[in-house]
């Protein structure tokens, strides 16, 4: 039986009257494990599977030794999967931040006519953030509520409190999320401005006072003056943060070897955020360029070394009005960095700048330039962390892609769940291009629990293969019919999926804890976990995530494995928006014909659902020609309302046009990658 609490914890630790997280039975996870893997192995990979599963989960077994350590752990800890997850999927990974890990949300294009525009519109924006965070040290945010599936339940609002106050601190094995929660260290009071690969300290509160955006921007104009000085120019340090974590966390320590280093450093590693003022890069400034910029600056030549990928949240400003978001992702998920970015852009548009000359702080001190001791060790391990750098800019082939022809109402009206259709289209679009089914990951919050984060919705079914072979098999004669019915089925199968995995009961961190209790007890790592399917179940090919805004913005992110594919989607009512990222080192991966394939396969799911729906209107219509001949009034009982989308026009009643309203409430709550 699977451990649930009946009554909601007092714990204030991960999100006050929260239940805990459910830990699932043994059985239920290993025989879901098992229907989940079936179609993505070999008939001989499957059945040695099958017996080393059967052999774990036996009567007395090592998994009932584990499942029993997990309860015990699950008692004594307010999340007991939190630190393994955080340390499984971040803190141990040693790959470099920007691209692999960081993901970012892209601007829209801003239009700056002078070197002053840009910094108007940071100033604003520091503003904002200084307002945000003064909602944040009140404890003023109102709750989140989850919406979609399972509608109404209060969410884990710690997340939020680690957007300013937190740093990932890199190791030579393992990193450090380090929280400043402790009242040893004083507030930080300041932010960090990055011009031309300088570091400069922006104090926002000056003699008690927060500084007003008139004065935010005079400092901002000296720090631009500052940077521009070619004698007082520094190496660009910020070029260290950008390597693998193991190779920075050595080059840290050659830095903290000069005092002068160390305290550049903590000045850093104890401000609210970075504000980056970057140069105009002089590209073709199109969505998918953008998005690239953001991730990694593009190089060392460009702004890559004006960044600090250790802090959770740099807020990007190009002179060229390329603008954003770079977020460190281990504190947060997705849709934090959503809910805070967009309260930012709409008290941008919401609250006109403020250049009057206040009330202001009479002479400024002059912000301070972060100064740097560099041995020539120093200037051989930048240059290595370049090359690494321009080398992933080389790599990374991002796809920005608008599909117009229609967006998720048009979905809601065919009774079905926007993400799951829209999972089941990337399960048809890999298989148009690469001919099989492979392991995917989509993200899914488990913030209805204390310290909830995400598990994963495995949205490669072997409902969604049965469908996907429909569609692409021409050898295999099935039916318009038959087709609809099995797409209705993958969306049922993808939306049952969705709701175990947010209420806890997902395979893959259960399967990461017993994975990781058996370490913490010294035992040899069970064969299940060395099976060649729970390595390729693993391996995560598509790596997806739905990240729906209300401002026009979009979310972006690089694929997590050399072969895979980063696929993040943003919802609206008449388009949808999809950034498709792979490497371009990979033979096997091509974004440009995934999204092919993409725009190909959504237009035959609409076609199909276009012609079941006329079908189903055409026997309806018949019948109602019947019914009228005998039956006059009844036909005229209900008004008729036109519900017109792009692409068709259907008569419907005010009832079922209302039913499907309620319908199309049915989107999952998925965040972060």
């Amino acid at each position: 039986m699977p451990v649930l609490d009946r009554e909601p914890s007092r714990d204030s630790g991960g999100g006050e009257g929260l239940p805990k997280l459910p830990l699932p039975a043994l059985k239920d996870t290993l025989d879901t494990y098992l229907r989940c893997m079936k179609h993505l192995l070999t008939e001989e990979q499957f059945s040695k599977t099958q017996n080393i599963v059967r052999q774990f989960g036996a009567p007395g077994g090592v998994g009932e030794l584990l499942q029993g350590k997990l309860m015990e752990r699950r008692e004594n800890e307010a999340n007991w999967v939190y630190d393994y997850w955080l340390n499984d999927m971040y803190l141990n990974n040693r790959l470099a931040l920007p691209v692999n890990s960081s993901p970012a949300m892209v601007f829209p294009q801003q239009n700056f006519r002078a070197p002053i525009d840009s910094l108007r519109f940071a100033a604003h924006l520091i503003s904002g953030v200084l307002e945000y965070k003064s909602l944040l040290d009140a404890r003023a945010l109102p709750v989140d509520f989850a919406r979609g599936q399972l509608a109404g339940t209060p969410l884990c609002m710690e997340q939020y409190y680690r957007l300013f106050t937190s740093y990932r601190l890199p190791g030579p094995e393992r990193d450090t999320l380090v929280a400043q929660e402790s009242s040893v260290m004083p507030e930080p009071e300041h932010i960090i401005v990055a011009c031309k690969n300088q570091f400069f300290v922006l104090d926002v509160v000056i003699n008690f006072r927060r500084l007003n955006e008139r004065d935010l921007l005079t400092q901002l104009e000296k720090i631009v003056k500052m940077a521009d000085s070619e004698e007082e120019r520094l190496p660009p340090i910020g070029l260290l943060t950008s390597d693998g974590r193991t190779q920075w966390a050595e080059s840290r320590s050659v830095l903290m070897r000069e005092s002068t280093n160390r305290d550049s450093l903590d000045m850093i590693e104890r401000c609210l955020c970075l504000v980056c003022l970057d140069d105009a890069t002089g590209a073709e400034i199109n969505d998918s360029m953008r998005a690239m910029l953001m991730l990694h600056g593009g190089g060392a030549a460009k702004n890559g070394g004006n960044r600090w990928y250790d802090k959770p949240m740099q807020f990007v400003v190009g002179a060229d009005g390329c603008c954003g978001v770079v977020c460190e992702h281990s504190p947060f998920e997705g849709i934090v960095l959503v809910q805070c970015t967009e309260y930012l852009l709409k008290y941008m548009v919401g609250s006109p700048s403020k250049l009057v000359r206040a009330a202001s702080v009479s002479e400024l001190p002059a912000p301070r330039r972060l100064r740097w001791k560099c041995s020539p060790e120093i200037h051989k391990l930048l240059s290595a962390s370049a090359d690494k750098l321009q080398r992933l800019v080389r790599n990374l082939d991002m796809n920005v892609y608008k599909f117009h022809n229609y967006g998720k109402d048009f979905i809601k009206k065919q009774k079905m769940s926007p993400d799951a259709y829209i999972q089941v289209a990337l399960q048809l679009t890999y298989y148009r291009c690469h001919g099989r089914a492979v392991s995917t990951y989509e993200s899914a919050s488990i913030r209805r629990f204390q310290e909830g984060r995400v598990d994963n919705i495995r949205s490669a079914t072997p409902e969604a293969l049965a469908f996907v072979r429909a569609m692409t098999d021409g050898k295999i004669p099935t039916s318009d019919a038959e087709k609809m019915e099995m797409l209705r089925g993958a969306i049922a199968a993808q939306t049952k999926y969705t709701v175990l995995a947010i209420t806890g009961m997902g395979i893959d961190n259960h399967l990461l804890g017993l994975r990781e209790i058996a370490h913490e007890m010294k035992m040899e790592k069970p064969e299940v976990f060395k099976d060649e399917a729970y390595l390729i179940s693993n391996h995560f090919i598509l790596s997806t995530s739905q990240v729906p805004t209300t401002v026009e913005m979009f979310c972006c992110y690089g694929p997590v494995v050399p072969d895979g594919y980063g696929a993040c989607y943003n919802p609206q009512s008449d388009h949808i928006v999809f950034c498709v990222s792979s490497f371009r080192e990979s033979s096997h991966t091509c974004s440009a014909e995934f999204v092919k394939c993409l725009m190909q396969g959504l237009l035959d799911m609409r076609d199909l659902c276009q012609k079941c729906s006329n079908s189903t209107e055409h026997r309806k219509g018949q019948t109602r020609e019947t019914h009228t001949q005998t039956e006059t009034k009844t036909a005229h009982t209900l008004p008729q309302v036109l519900v017109k989308t792009p692409e068709e026009v259907q008569t419907q009643t005010a009832s079922q046009a209302e039913a499907q309203d309620l319908n199309s409430m049915s989107k999952s709550q998925h965040q972060g990658k």
